[in-house]
């Protein structure tokens, strides 16, 4: 199962940039270690295009874990 952030459409799992509908292609996993224990992983899910811009976002704050294909995706991660 994938986060609450994690849309679905008909045909699979959407990107979780503001008001974009494309189909995501990848996941970036991150954390917020004063908010979240060490366990926990946070999912935004990435088309092609917004990719950098949300994995640079966590990333520039520390947050990030690691960017994944959306397959590589399991029940921990959410």
């Amino acid at each position: 199962m994938i986060g609450a952030h994690a849309r679905r459409a008909a045909d699979g799992l959407v990107c979780s940039a503001k008001a974009c509908r494309s189909a995501a292609t990848d996941a970036v996993v991150w954390r917020n270690p004063s908010l979240h224990t060490a366990d926990r992983r946070k999912v935004w899910l990435a088309c092609e295009e917004h990719r950098d811009h949300l994995r640079s976002f966590v990333q520039v704050r520390g947050f990030l874990i690691e960017v994944v294909p959306v397959e590589a995706l399991t029940e921990a991660d959410g």
